[in-house]
């Protein structure tokens, strides 16, 4: 009992990596003995993070189709056959009792190949608008776990189960003290605090954004956290002061969500679904550079709810200032987004999933 063996894929960026670490975590902790293997795509983030994680991971040779014609496009159906073969090679001689997938070219060929070898699969989607490959798999696999409704849009209704997305432990917690948050950060007590994020890599028109109000901040009477991140830090780093804090990366999300009153944010899965559990006042700004402008989708899915406020890029030159200083004014509209947003958290999201991935291997465990 517990020697199972799981396969766990998808990646290309942090938002299918990040679930997938969970998910194999939460199996590990009820079946310490289980044995993983992750696959990624070559050459892409996921070969860098989950060794990091502690886990082993193999490489595909795959990516996506681009929209115009080019040397990778020609290249697409040779990669798509070299990864069948290999995923097929990885099955037999690992031999999983489950696979789960997560997004990203990768677990295409993966999933593909484990289903048609009567392996169970589970697929994890963590968008309001289901991605290219997640569609093509709709009905190879057992069981699709969402975070939205409605998305029998897209899949088979019978096989979804709405569980959320995966989320860091210290955020589902939420024990950090706002006093001690703002003094980690060098900040006052008693003063508004604008939280920024752009994610990891950072947001080129949100850093734009914050760079050209800061003097409209310090008139409000607003203290930032910014996280212009790490392409950026040596562009913004010079606008360091008592009131702002400008930082490529942050090791203590748990502070910084504790510290803020209102935060502005990207809206990719992984990020809504925190800041859910999170229950602050949000401003999305969503990038429109992603697949099928999926975050725009979740961010949507959310300001219809009247539990955040949705900025387009396009709209941020005439715009900003005024949706800023509305909801800086009016408490009531803070609070009635905090609860709002609140709502809709899922804070349990790993241990469903993984509910949903022990009932398909036949052994329900008591946790």
């Amino acid at each position: 009992m517990g020697n199972y063996k799981f396969i766990l894929s998808g990646g290309g960026t942090g938002g299918h990596i990040y679930p997938a670490i969970a998910i194999a975590n939460e199996l590990k902790r009820r079946h310490p003995d289980a044995q993983f293997l992750f696959v990624g795509a070559k050459d892409r983030m996921e070969m860098e993070k989950v060794p990091q994680a502690g886990y082993e991971i193999e490489g595909l040779w795959i990516s996506g189709l681009q929209r115009k014609l080019t040397l990778k496009n020609l290249m697409f159906p040779f990669k798509v056959i070299s990864s069948l073969m290999k995923s097929g090679k990885i099955v037999r001689r690992f031999k999983p009792d489950a696979v789960i997938g997560t997004g990203g070219f990768a677990s295409g060929p993966m999933l593909r190949v484990a289903s048609g070898k009567g392996v169970p699969c589970v697929l994890q989607e963590q968008n309001s608008y289901a991605g290219i490959t997640n569609k093509l798999l709709k009905d190879k696999v057992a069981k699709i776990c969402v975070a939205y409704d409605e998305m029998d849009r897209f899949f088979p209704k019978h096989k979804i189960v709405k569980t959320g997305n995966p989320v860091r432990g210290d955020l589902v917690e939420m024990t950090a003290d706002k006093n001690e948050a703002l003094d980690f950060f060098g900040l006052k007590t008693g003063v508004p605090t604008l939280l920024v994020l752009g994610g990891s890599l950072g947001a080129r028109r949100i850093n734009q954004l914050i760079a050209d109000n800061l003097d409209f901040f310090q008139k409000t009477g607003v203290q930032l956290i910014w996280q212009c991140g790490k392409l950026y830090i040596d562009e913004y780093a010079k606008y360091n002061s008592d009131t702002v804090k400008v930082l490529d990366f942050m090791n203590r999300m748990d502070y910084a969500y504790a510290a803020s009153d209102t935060i502005i944010s990207r809206a990719g899965a992984g990020s809504v679904s925190e800041l859910c559990i999170v229950g602050k006042p949000v401003i999305f700004v969503p990038s429109p550079n992603v697949a099928e402008d999926h975050q725009t989708k979740n961010a949507r899915a959310l300001a219809n709810e009247d539990a955040a406020i949705l900025l387009k890029e396009s709209e941020l030159d005439a715009k900003f200032e005024k949706v800023f200083t509305d909801l800086f004014q009016d408490k009531e509209m803070q609070k009635s987004l905090a609860e709002n947003i609140k709502k809709l958290a899922l804070p349990n999201a790993t241990k469903d999933i993984v509910d949903e991935i022990e009932k398909l291997i036949g052994n329900a465990t008591s946790k």
